[in-house]
């Protein structure tokens, strides 16, 4: 089953920066009732999307998760936040780190490793808690994707590039990606055109990079993400799907929200939550109409998304379309809109 969801891309078209302006990135258009194809740019997205839309964006901001430790030893070590357990505090590794020692940040901040789980340490702060956060928005660097090789952005660049515009709701260790490509310039067209724009929240975690494995194809679930729907755009998206205005979910992070929101007759009920829902090949959709989404990796339960909702077959002729066309491929890179 997975082999499907396997492609070959030249590694030159893996996007190490965006596009400058970001709504300059090239935008294929595909429009599943005629499979017409369109070539295009973001900016020209306003004249792309079917009259009435109303677009939905993930408001998440990316915490700068990574942080570089010292052993007692003396040597070093980069570990990425994930989330919180408890007293505990919940990491990866870039090596193996012995049970029961300290690592330093600084003199006055040290972490006594207490455990492991699976690929995960854990780590007890020797400081309050509550300067956590600060320390990481201090200390932290931004937790770029791990097929990025070699960036030539700063920290300072990262920071600003690898976050939406419009992002309020720190949380992810990794960007809604298809949100990148969003401008003020942009969004104020699409306001002028009469185009709504909603927002909800699910907070990315490292899943979204992990491999999908037999295991979770068997199981037909994936890692767990929680998210938010503020009852207001509940109610209006309900509202705008009633009259027949197509929803159309900026990125797989909106679609897993939304679809894992809505009931078998289309309402929003479940508007918090933890979900750990695997959209594949048979999905039924239930609330999304279109979708604006990046190119994925090989073998990603977002890849898998993107199939289900256009079709495997045809995903696969977008992506081989793509790369012979020199399409600038994943985070940072290009996107599509499918409709």
């Amino acid at each position: 089953m997975l082999q499907r969801y396997d492609y070959d891309f030249p590694p030159e078209l893996i996007a190490k920066e965006p596009a400058s302006p970001r709504d300059a990135a090239r935008l294929l258009v595909y429009r599943r009732a005629k499979k017409d194809i369109v070539h295009a740019r973001f900016l020209d997205l306003p004249g792309q999307l079917p009259p009435g839309s109303v677009l939905v964006f993930n408001e998440t901001k990316v915490v700068p998760a990574r942080l570089v430790l010292r052993k007692p030893t003396g040597g070093k070590a980069v570990l990425l936040y994930v989330d919180r357990a408890g007293r505990d505090l919940r990491f990866m590794a870039d090596r193996r780190l012995e049970i029961g020692s300290t690592l330093t940040l600084d003199a006055r901040h040290h972490f006594k490793i207490t455990g492991q789980q699976a690929n995960f340490y854990l780590l007890r702060p020797l400081f309050p808690m509550a300067r956590f956060p600060g320390l990481l928005e201090r200390h932290g660097l931004t937790p770029l994707p791990p097929y990025i090789k070699d960036s030539p952005l700063t920290e300072a660049q990262a920071r600003e590039k690898y976050q939406a515009v419009f992002a309020k709701r720190r949380g992810s260790v990794a960007a809604p990606t298809a949100s990148l490509h969003f401008t003020g310039r942009l969004l104020a067209k699409l306001r002028r055109r009469g185009f709504d724009a909603r927002f909800v929240t699910l907070h990315v975690g490292l899943g979204t990079f992990a491999p999908v494995t037999e295991d979770h194809w068997r199981r037909g679930r994936l890692h767990r993400e929680r998210y938010e729907i503020d009852p207001a755009t509940a109610r209006f998206l309900e509202r705008a799907k009633r009259q027949g205005r197509p929803i159309v979910a900026v990125g797989t992070t909106v679609v897993r929200t939304l679809e894992s929101a809505a009931d078998d007759r289309g309402r929003l009920r479940q508007l918090r939550g933890d979900t750990d829902l695997f959209i594949r090949e048979g999905a039924k959709f239930r609330f999304v109409d279109a979708l604006v989404t990046n190119f994925h990796v090989p073998r990603s339960s977002l890849l898998m998304l993107v199939s289900a909702f256009a079709g495997r077959r045809e995903v696969r002729k977008l992506y081989r379309l793509a790369i012979a066309e020199k399409y600038r491929l994943f985070s940072f890179g290009d996107g599509m809109l499918i409709v």
